[in-house]
Parts: structure tokens; C-alpha cells; sequence
């Protein structure tokens, strides 16, 4: 994207991305107007349609910055060499921090997913599904090196451990006792305690 800035160096497409993430927030994707987006972040609608192509590119963007993120993370992590039980705690730690750190980002996500288009709901799958995978991968690496048990099978792992990330929106609050590292590092140690053999 062009990094098109206004008076205060902002570029045009964060600052869309900022309104709309909050106002979807506060009032839902389906109850927020292209209009009320333009004027939160102070430009033309023709602005919007330069950089987005429809509210819907909007939500899709809220979601897939934050998964480019995390996918990059987990690669990382992945790619590291450390022992596997090491990359596979900070993995399903990391997860959760920036799961945390985008509450707003994964809140939209859940509630309005349903509403992509059918060509950016699949999109959207497939990115998570290669996300998971990638995930998948590290818990068999660490079953074939008999490190994790193989009694429980990795997908269920997985589908167990982001079931956990997937409803943090629901209840997560950040005035609450526990921070965002405390919540990863509980969450990450039951994942690990389930793979031990």
C-alpha cells in the first residue's frame, strides 16, 4: 500500500484500520457504516476504496494482520533449532501473548467471521489452516522423537490448545489478576503437561 500520511505522519491505511477495528469493536461489524469509518479516520470514502476495495476487505485486514504476525512469529519459533519442547512452549506461549495483545483484532475476528464474503472466509481458513499446521508439525516432530507421548493425537492437541486462544475474547480482561504472560504461561505448561509421556 502507498504509505499515503496525513499532518500527523499517520499513514491513510493504519489509520482506517485503527477506526475500523474500533468501531467494530464498540458496535460490530454489521452495525458500522463506511461512513462512520471515513469520519473516525478523517478522509473521503474514495480514500478508503484506494487501499480497501469494501468494509469487507476491512474486516479481513483486521484479522490477517494479526495472523501475518503470529505466522511469522510461530516460523521463527519453529525454525530456531532449540529442543522441541522449547520451541513448542514459547510457540503456544507466543500464540496467546499477541492473541492478547490484538484482543480487539480476534474479537472481531470470532463474532464476525461469518459475515467475509465466501472468497475471503476461505482465504481466511486457509491462512489459519496453514498456521495450524505449522503447529501440528512441531508436535509430531517432538512425538516421533518420543519427547511428547503419541497417545493423544497431534490434531487434537492443536484443536485443544486454540480452542483455549480462540475464547480468550470471551473472557480475558486486562484490569484482571493475571497479565497476558502469566495467562501464556499457564495455558503453554497445561499444553505441555498434556504431551509429556
Amino acid at each position: 500500500m502507498p504509505r499515503t500520511t496525513d499532518g500527523d505522519g499517520t499513514p491513510v491505511p493504519q489509520r482506517l484500520l485503527a477506526a475500523a477495528t474500533r468501531l467494530f469493536a464498540e458496535q460490530g461489524y454489521d452495525r458500522t457504516s463506511v461512513q462512520e469509518i471515513v469520519e473516525a479516520a478523517g478522509v473521503t470514502k474514495g480514500a478508503l476504496y484506494h487501499y480497501f476495495g469494501s468494509k469487507d476487505d476491512l474486516l479481513h485486514e483486521v484479522y490477517a494482520r494479526l495472523l501475518r504476525l503470529q505466522q511469522e512469529r510461530l516460523d521463527a519459533f519453529a525454525d530456531s533449532g532449540e529442543p522441541v519442547e522449547q520451541r513448542v512452549r514459547e510457540a503456544a506461549a507466543d500464540v496467546v501473548v499477541t492473541t492478547i495483545d490484538n484482543l480487539d483484532d480476534a474479537s472481531i475476528f470470532f463474532r464476525s467471521m461469518h459475515q467475509l464474503s465466501p472468497e475471503k472466509n476461505k482465504q481466511v481458513r486457509a491462512e489459519r489452516r496453514r498456521y495450524h499446521e505449522r503447529f501440528r508439525a512441531l508436535i509430531e516432530e517432538g512425538q516421533r522423537a518420543g519427547v511428547f507421548t503419541k497417545e493423544t493425537p497431534a490434531d487434537l492437541v492443536v484443536d485443544y490448545h486454540f480452542g483455549s486462544v480462540h475464547h480468550l475474547s470471551t473472557w480475558y480482561r486486562p484490569d484482571g489478576p493475571l497479565s497476558p504472560q502469566e495467562v501464556a504461561d499457564h495455558l503453554a505448561d497445561l499444553l505441555l503437561r498434556s504431551l509429556r509421556p
